[in-house]
């Protein structure tokens, strides 16, 4: 039997995904312990017991100074404004994926000016949405906003237009409007891809966050990141750094579980 014709079974695809990750922690753990042994106060790896100490002082022991938990204060601030950035993208990427997919006139006019803006470097842009915008909230939602919306809105036209042609055929042998073609031919068959594509924007979004956090703010997962670099606490950035991650993989996760749930049409598709 050919090798790509070899599937492996539940237990044999569990061992296989879990294997990077043991690797990665005992490859951590010989890393730690060899640096510890030449130097107990080194700061580069700390070892387990110090993890699991910062840890406990960050997620379970009041700041004193503002009383704040500040593992889950810092998360509290970093999802909400997560939040509303993809929020405030998904909306802007819905309306103009839809518009740009079926309207030529539109197409012409918006798809090379989306195009040109999907390619601008956003953190080029933070120093000019601090400057015009404040260091309030307002300038690190546009930054996670200007990185993903135009992504967002080229997938979904794109979505839009490789749909079959003879379902637009069908719907205007039946008399249907451009208004009732968008929403009841197009719209239900571009929402998936929708949900596909905010998670693929998950890990920029995240990134976007966390330099705006870091260079302007008083709370948030970036901004604590970049506060305890400068005393080499990567006790404290390390779990952080996983905690960040384990956010977005939940979110990745119950993102493909709404869409199976609300389409399952849609993992047909995929030959599922």
């Amino acid at each position: 039997m050919r090798w790509i014709n070899s599937h492996p079974g539940n237990g044999a695809r569990l061992t296989l995904a879990l294997m990077p990750f043991v690797l990665l922690i005992v490859a951590y753990m010989a890393g730690s312990a060899e640096r510890l042994a030449e130097n107990p106060n080194d700061k580069l790896l700390p070892g387990l017991a110090a993890l699991g100490d910062a840890i406990n002082r960050m997620a379970f022991v009041a700041d004193p100074r503002t009383g704040d938990y500040l593992l889950w204060s810092d998360t509290a601030a970093s999802l909400t404004r997560l939040a509303a950035g993809l929020g405030i993208s998904t909306a802007i990427a819905l309306l103009l994926g839809l518009v740009i997919g079926i309207l030529p006139f539109a197409r012409a006019a918006l798809s090379p000016f989306v195009g040109a803006i999907s390619m601008v470097p956003p953190l080029a842009l933070l120093p000019i949405l601090f400057i015009v915008m404040g260091l309030g909230e307002a300038s690190k939602i546009a930054l996670i906003v200007i990185g993903v919306a135009p992504i967002m809105v080229r997938d979904l036209s794109l979505t839009a237009l490789s749909l079959p042609r003879e379902m637009i055929v069908k719907a205007e042998t039946l008399s249907a409007s451009s208004w009732q073609i968008a929403l009841r031919v197009v719209l239900p068959q571009i929402l998936p891809r929708l949900i596909t594509a905010l998670r693929l924007q998950l890990g920029p979004a995240f990134l976007f966050l966390i330099a705006a956090e870091a260079i302007s703010s008083d709370s948030g997962l970036g901004y604590r990141i970049f506060l305890v670099r400068r005393y080499l606490s990567m006790d404290v950035i390390f779990p952080y750094v996983i905690w960040i991650t384990l956010l977005a993989v939940v979110a990745d996760v119950l993102l493909d579980r709404l869409r199976i749930a609300v389409f399952p049409w849609s993992e047909l598709e995929k030959g599922k």
